[in-house]
């Protein structure tokens, strides 16, 4: 199965955007990484998917014959503060299991989430969206932010270089004031300068949260970060609205269900980031009623 680990043309152009064309030589240079830490950990290969930032695949464990996910990333310090928040968050249910890790090699390997259909594919409700956020904000006490996770400074002045990045790459950047990005920009390091401090997943959204056991919404793949919780509520009040007054209704809805989450810091969260999310539409050319409200939101 070792031509699973190959990486097709179109995977390394996607993660040459998130970390340079250095990453080739990694892509090059995968399947033995692969077959070492598969042997050590006793896994099959099954398939072989993944994201922006990494390879995922999907393994069967030859001591259990249970599902297993191997992940990988060309940066190490990626797998490093993946490893640390899911340690954190160890024994919370709406959280993926960590069950081994060589962040030297990049490498993390999770239990399976079953039956681990993607929120973006259901008709989910706020009220499952509430208690993941609560379980996120409620885990055993983080005194202190671990070495390993980035203050939430540093994650949202990333996202926004990133953005820049992808309109450059997709031909888009006349498409997109950059006075309307620099507003943003810094609207949003002045909410993640002050307010709560706590572990944050950093990319909650409906594709990074997969149904689990009864029912139950659970994490995976965060891009943690140690700031204001109310940043992971963005993605989730903006799915699907269009309309100022159906936002601020359901930002109120689920501030309801979870103690401690402030409704005018998520409105906050939800006008600095919108252009992010307003971007992806205009790097796709997508020029719909979604991207016109975000650009709204944002004040374009």
């Amino acid at each position: 199965m070792r031509e699973l680990a190959e990486v097709a043309p179109e995977v390394r152009d996607r993660l040459a955007v998130r970390f340079g064309d250095t990453v080739r030589a990694w892509c090059d240079a995968l399947p033995e990484p692969v077959d070492t830490l598969t042997a050590r950990w006793r896994l099959k290969l099954v398939e072989a998917n993944g994201g922006g930032t990494s390879r995922v695949f999907r393994c069967l464990r030859r001591d259990t014959g249970t599902s297993a996910w191997l992940k990988l990333t060309p940066e190490p310090a990626l797998a490093r503060e993946k490893a640390a928040a899911l340690t954190a968050w160890a024994g919370t249910p709406s959280v993926v299991t960590l069950l081994a890790q060589d962040v030297e090699a990049g490498a993390l390997l999770l239990e399976d989430v079953e039956p681990g259909v993607p929120a973006r594919r259901l008709d989910w409700r706020l009220p499952e969206v509430a208690a993941l956020l609560r379980d996120l904000r409620t885990p055993a006490p983080v005194p202190e932010r671990p070495p390993a996770v980035q203050p939430l400074e540093q994650r949202v002045d990333f996202l926004f270089r990133l953005t820049s990045r992808r309109l450059a790459a997709s031909g888009t950047s006349g498409l997109l004031d950059p006075a309307v990005l620099g507003r943003a920009r810094g609207a949003a390091l002045e909410l993640a300068s002050d307010g709560p401090r706590t572990l944050v997943h950093g990319d909650l959204h409906p594709g990074n949260v997969l149904s689990g056991p009864g029912s139950r919404m659970v994490a995976i793949d965060p891009r943690p970060a140690w700031g204001d919780p109310d940043f992971d509520a963005v993605d989730w009040v903006l799915d699907g609205v269009t309309t100022p007054a159906a936002l601020e209704e359901r930002v109120g809805e689920l501030a309801a269900l979870v103690p401690g989450q402030s409704p005018d810091r998520v409105l906050g969260w939800c006008r600095s980031l919108a252009v992010l999310n307003a971007a992806l539409g205009i790097c796709a050319r997508r020029d719909g009623a979604k991207t016109r409200f975000l650009m709204a939101l944002a004040g374009d």
